[in-house]
């Protein structure tokens, strides 16, 4: 076979992988909106997305409350994981020597494999009668579903800052030095703005699978369709109301859970436009 012939059937290859992954978000879509836009229609945009009711019995679907409680869910576990991982990151590729970092990275891989079942049921047994003893209430709510998710995205954004800050040229590192810097100013003003783009997709990402976790926020986040006052505050995410109540939703009802999904999946590519947005400014 000609070195041409194996070049455009590769070609060809690449070109129908990329295709079918198109169309499996092309078709994700389309089963969403197709099931999801009738249920926005009979209920009411404004009452869905505004609504602070949730009462499948009486058909009354809003969905505000759970749209905060994710927001801020979700913002718990960035406060949480972005600044442990990055430093890790630096860590690993800077500071730590070969025979720590053998021990680390597959530490790190493993992390990232522990079914989010496990998390769950580790901050059920551990952290959450921490919380209960230090702050009072039951223990679970918004600042318990914020640390474990931290936890949970630190592998994603550990491996994808690390690999991003070591495809860095070594001669830069080596210029700010001989120019004078420390080593810490090195890092920080030339490795680490160098390597933003990558740390970048390593955060979002990781916001990515904050946003869409589910089974482990159902544990010990409290599932309390309410608005949240405070970071101790019960409260039940969109993922996690899908889950609940899909399994014996039916009509009306079921309509809804998948618009939730709608709303979801909004939320999800609104935050990955903005913060490309953002990474595009600080470039």
């Amino acid at each position: 076979m000609s070195q041409t012939i194996k070049e455009n059937l590769m070609r060809f290859i690449f070109l129908v992988t990329a295709l079918v992954s198109v169309l499996a978000v092309l078709l994700i879509c389309y089963f969403l909106f197709i099931n999801g836009i009738p249920a926005l229609a009979k209920i009411g945009l404004d009452n869905f997305i505004f609504g602070k009711e949730w009462d499948p019995t009486n058909n009354i679907y809003g969905i505000f409350p759970m749209i905060i409680a994710s927001i801020y869910v979700t913002a718990g576990a960035i406060i949480v994981g972005v600044p442990i991982g990055l430093f890790t990151a630096v860590y690993m590729a800077k500071y730590c020597s070969n025979k720590i970092h053998r021990f680390l990275k597959p530490a790190v891989d493993l992390l990232a494999g522990i079914p989010s079942i496990i998390y769950g049921f580790f901050g059920l047994s551990a952290l959450v009668p921490i919380i209960r003893n230090i702050f009072g209430g039951s223990g679970k709510g918004i600042l318990t579903a914020s640390i474990i998710l931290g936890i949970m995205i630190l592998p994603t954004i550990i491996s994808v800052s690390e690999n991003a800050i070591r495809a860095i040229p070594e001669t830069l590192y080596e210029g700010a030095l001989g120019l004078g810097s420390t080593k810490e100013q090195a890092i920080f003003k030339v490795i680490i703005p160098a390597a933003s783009s990558g740390i970048f997709a390593g955060i979002v990402l990781g916001i990515g699978r904050a946003i869409g976790e589910t089974m482990a926020v159902v544990l010990i986040a409290g599932n309390s369709v309410s608005m949240p006052t405070s970071p101790l505050s019960m409260v039940r995410t969109m993922t996690a109301n899908i889950v609940l109540e899909m399994g014996y939703a039916t009509g009306l009802h079921r309509e809804a859970l998948i618009a939730t999904g709608v709303v979801l999946f909004v939320f999800i590519l609104i935050i990955n436009i903005s913060l490309n947005l953002i990474r595009r400014k600080a470039l």
